[in-house]
């Protein structure tokens, strides 16, 4: 039997085509669903993705300039020229606001970081070995854990000196307790699985297992504790700017913003309201996509 030119056999290529057509059509279908399902995570992501952009080009936000002075602009309200307002020095507040993402965002992630470290440190090593090793590192994050975090971090600042590398430095030592004891927890559990036990008997080293199996695999389930402590980490650096020990001026910080327009709360409150919400923004952000990684964990 022949094929006429009237009716055509279709191609492999035209079926192809339509059958992927289908499913990038399913794909967008079951996105959009799962968007509308789970449309606090979808706000949360932006919200964190808008603070990103800010501190790693405030530019495409912000046109001015967040020092520059303006002798004749100052504690204006908030109108279409100054978002936010401005200052008592004629700075525009919301440039100052767009830019002070990049110093509390890279000090949260430098906290983040440092606490991930060190505690993956004394976590693998109290639960690798075991014994008296374990014995004195979990007496000493007790001790640590004993004593309110933040007061700890202001000794330690007091310590190392003013600055934000400063302040992110201390709450991520204040912070490696929390993870040295998730770590050792995690470690004590693949300890006893099947492809460390392989790895023993192949004759590999301790730390060659330690740092190629056991670790690694140990650090997935600290996700939602990471983003927990990014944000607790935003909140503790914003408080040690705002008492002077973090960010100095005049480098706009959003603990700093806070500090600087303490004094004009009761007449000029937009100096306050707007750097202390994008602060609390971003840290419900944060733990909002922490309780899903949690949820997504569990199951």
């Amino acid at each position: 039997m022949t094929t006429t030119a009237e009716n055509p056999a279709p191609s492999v290529e035209a079926r192809d085509t339509g059958g992927s057509a289908k499913t990038s059509r399913g794909r967008a279908i079951a996105i959009l669903l799962w968007s509308i399902r789970h449309w606090s995570v979808v706000v949360a992501g932006a919200v964190l993705v808008v603070a990103v952009l800010w501190a790693l080009v405030p530019g495409w936000f912000a046109h001015s300039s967040p020092t520059a002075i303006g002798a004749t602009d100052k504690l204006l309200p908030p109108s279409s020229a100054h978002w936010f307002g401005t200052d008592r020095l004629g700075r525009d507040q919301y440039s100052r606001v767009v830019h002070g993402a990049r110093a509390s965002l890279s000090g949260s992630v430098v906290a983040v970081l440092i606490g991930v470290a060190v505690g993956s440190v004394f976590g693998a090593l109290a639960g690798w070995f075991g014994r008296w090793i374990d014995a004195v590192v979990m007496r000493l994050i007790d001790v640590v854990l004993s004593i309110p975090g933040f007061l700890l971090a202001i000794t330690i600042v007091v310590v190392l000196g003013y600055g934000i590398l400063q302040a992110a430095a201390a709450v991520g030592l204040t912070s490696s307790a929390a993870f040295a004891r998730l770590i050792r927890s995690e470690v004590l559990r693949a300890r006893t699985s099947q492809y460390v036990e392989a790895a023993v008997a192949s004759g590999a080293r301790s730390s060659t297992v330690l740092l190629r199996h056991v670790v690694p695999n140990s650090l997935g389930p600290t996700l939602s504790l990471v983003t927990i402590q990014f944000g607790i980490s935003i909140i503790w650096i914003a408080s040690l700017s705002f008492l002077g020990l973090g960010a100095q001026p005049p480098s706009p910080e959003w603990g700093r913003l806070v500090a600087d327009g303490r004094n004009f709360l009761a007449s000029k409150p937009y100096l306050v309201v707007y750097p202390a919400l994008t602060v609390a923004a971003v840290v419900l952000a944060g733990n909002r996509l922490a309780r899903h990684f949690a949820e997504r964990q569990k199951r």
